[in-house]
């Protein structure tokens, strides 16, 4: 019997599961948001091939790695799938403005401060909120001159928009676009961080900050997620079941699954990870895992259909003209 090609037993897989997923007719939507595209061409690679198979519904762009406008080309070669937000972010690489107009933001070689030492600065507060909010500005603006039009979703590198006043600065720019667009929500139930294992403490810290934020993405009337499920370290994806033990525990009737696939990628190191935090590895489990037939059926088996960002402006936009 002549054996099935890799690639060809991968389609037939992947038609089975979404076959298996039409027929339970799930209730619930699930939005899987890969971030990072740009960041590295083997992680926008993984995220790319994972979009052409319907699995990632969306992923958000850093518009200023050096990889970003090839990531939007390679994007534009496969018919725009998925669709493409905005991953707003000040730890990462050199900023869109001149390092001389926000001096507070930047290190002495003229790149932003990593995460350990961006939070440093920020108990002391060393930032400058005018020099934020024009850097979000400049990055604003190179995801339109980029992908040619302004983000339906967006969501924050690292949640650094968790602390104020990032955040709220951020929605003062959005809220001058002419569709408020969907922004991620960094919360969970406090009874799935006590029953799920995993970066508990990380999750519970992020889970409070994001609550209070979301508060007020919602009172501004920006669209999001009713929970957010995903937050993890690298040691957590090592489990295959990782990505289902999270659906089959989370409640909502929209759910957004925060994802970091990719290939290996070895230019993310020294800029997003090292060599050795295990951060290279976590990427390609999750484009294993999210490829697995079986992530299509732990769906459908919690209820939820695979949905766009763009379901949610719609849904957004119809209540807000039937009011």
């Amino acid at each position: 019997m002549r054996t099935l090609s890799r690639k060809r037993q991968a389609g037939i897989d992947r038609v089975a599961g979404l076959r298996y997923l039409s027929r339970v007719k799930p209730s619930r939507l699930l939005l899987v948001i890969a971030d990072d595209i740009g960041i590295g061409p083997n992680t926008t690679a993984g995220i790319l091939q994972l979009g052409a198979q319907g699995i990632v519904t969306g992923s958000v762009l850093l518009v200023n790695s050096p990889y970003a406008a090839e990531a939007i080309r390679k994007w534009r070669q496969q018919g725009c799938v998925p669709e493409i937000g905005w991953h707003p972010e000040l730890t990462l690489d050199a900023p869109i403005a001149s390092p001389t107009q926000i001096p507070s933001l930047v290190r002495p070689d003229g790149t932003f401060w990593p995460l350990k030492q961006f939070l440093q600065c920020w108990l002391i507060g060393r930032f400058n909120p005018i020099e934020i909010e024009y850097e979000l500005r400049q990055q604003l603006q190179r995801f339109i001159d980029l992908v040619g039009y302004p983000p339906a979703f967006l969501n924050w590198h690292q949640h650094i928009g968790l602390f104020s006043p990032i955040g709220e600065i951020l929605l003062k720019i959005l809220s001058e676009l002419p569709t408020k667009p969907y922004i991620r929500r960094v919360q969970e139930p406090w009874d799935v961080v006590r029953r799920l294992p995993g970066s508990r403490l990380k999750r519970a810290c992020l889970g409070w900050l994001g609550r209070r934020l979301s508060r007020i993405q919602e009172a501004h009337g920006f669209p999001g997620n009713d929970w957010l499920a995903g937050i993890s370290a690298p040691s957590d994806v090592e489990n295959p079941e990782f990505f289902a033990n999270w659906l089959r525990r989370m409640p909502g009737d929209v759910v957004e699954l925060m994802c970091h696939p990719g290939r290996l990628d070895p230019t993310v190191v020294g800029r997003d990870c090292t060599e050795t935090d295990g951060m290279l590895q976590q990427r390609v489990n999750e484009l294993r895992w999210l490829r697995d037939p079986a992530f299509i059926e732990a769906a459908a088996d919690a209820g939820f259909r695979l949905a766009a960002p763009s379901e949610l402006i719609h849904v957004k936009s119809t209540l807000r003209q039937a009011a």
